[in-house]
């Protein structure tokens, strides 16, 4: 194997840059090419004949920019990022094809329904901003406890049979090894990335909690927030403004509900364009469940929702929010204007969004249901 790796150089960097398994290879790579060896091969021939390799080089050469800097960090980081304990390479012998399966695994929910790419970042984001990076928002209610996916906030929530399927996957493989947790950061990851957005990697090692409540959901900032409210609230948490507004900016997937909005129309929020509150006001008339897209291209990842903020075309109160107010309008023109400078930071903040608060150790499990604790 050493002498194939020798031999076919080019064929090797191939992989590496354009592989749907990147983030795998490219640490296997930098941390020791006898590695590389070993697992590239099975990479390149389970990818080589899909169609999907050349939609995929598309993307990944859209990004290059987010790409280098995303194994920059890696590299600088020494493979070890946010809690001491993660770890880029955390499954690299636990569970090796642990990448692969998420990646595979998810990529044939999204074929079968896009939509679902919106669903997971946002479960991601509801779990991390509540009791950190856990997979509590995952685990069922008891008649002893209502659990945090019960929550008003959650119960638009979706992509739970995904984190299932790929859970049921893994266990095949590798049971009782990668906890839901990391599942539910890795398939948000992968989402942004098959929806056409920025490539990045993130550390693993994050252990499944043992509370979810519904009180909890509380802190998570509300649809009717201005950029004030949004900012502080972020700032508690560790985010800057910057990582807020870059944040915000994955409503480019996705939809609101009318429930969500419906206060902006009646009176008219000033701040909402004219013709966009008919828009909004036509989606209302289907009630309260209407959806509502954020921007044109609701299953693609890009940074036309900054565009629509611009034309005062923003959904939500606390998405319009951020270019009425001067401390945020120009991080909301600089993306507008630039795609890759959105996905940069976009990247850097979802990397350290996934590492709050994170269990490590004794302080949480791996749970063998992805819905109850063991």
């Amino acid at each position: 194997m050493k002498g194939w790796c020798q031999l076919f150089p080019t064929i090797q960097s191939f992989i590496f840059f354009f592989s749907p398994c990147w983030s795998t290879l490219q640490l296997s790579s930098i941390l020791s090419p006898s590695i590389v060896c070993v697992y590239i091969p099975c990479c390149f021939i389970k990818i080589l004949n899909k169609p999907l390799l050349n939609s995929l080089k598309t993307v990944i050469m859209a990004n290059f920019l987010t790409l280098l800097f995303a194994v920059e960090m890696i590299v600088v980081s020494g493979f070890s990022l946010g809690a001491s304990g993660l770890n880029m390479n955390y499954y690299l012998f636990s569970c090796p094809l642990a990448e692969l399966i998420v990646k595979s695994t998810l990529n044939r929910a999204l074929q079968d329904d896009p939509t679902l790419a919106a669903g997971l970042v946002r479960m991601h984001f509801h779990d991390c901003f509540i009791e950190g990076c856990d997979g509590s928002v995952l685990i069922d209610s008891t008649k002893d406890n209502t659990a945090e996916k019960d929550s008003p906030a959650n119960l638009s929530l979706r992509g739970y049979e995904v984190i299932d399927d790929i859970k049921e996957e893994l266990e095949k493989q590798c049971p009782g090894v990668v906890s839901c947790a990391d599942i539910l950061a890795m398939a948000a990851r992968d989402a942004v990335f098959f929806a056409g957005g920025p490539v990045y990697d993130i550390p693993k090692g994050r252990k499944d909690g043992t509370r979810s409540k519904i009180e909890d959901t509380f802190n998570l900032p509300a649809p009717i927030f201005n950029a004030s409210q949004l900012i502080k609230m972020f700032g508690q948490r560790g985010f800057s403004a910057k990582d807020m507004v870059a944040l915000s900016g994955a409503h480019t997937l996705g939809v609101a509900r009318c429930s969500s909005f419906k206060q902006r129309l009646t009176p008219l929020d000033p701040s909402l364009d004219s013709q966009f509150a008919k828009t909004l006001s036509k989606t209302c008339s289907g009630g309260d469940t209407a959806e509502q897209p954020f921007d044109s291209t609701r299953n693609d990842f890009d940074n036309l929702y900054f565009n629509a903020l611009v034309s005062n075309n923003g959904v939500l109160t606390s998405d319009q929010t951020l270019y009425t107010t001067p401390q945020t309008r120009n991080l909301v023109n600089s993306y507008a204007m630039n795609q890759a400078l959105f996905f940069l930071d976009f990247l850097q903040a979802m990397v350290k969004m996934s590492t709050l608060d994170v269990k490590e150790g004794s302080r949480g499990e791996v749970r063998r249901n992805c819905h109850k604790i063991n």
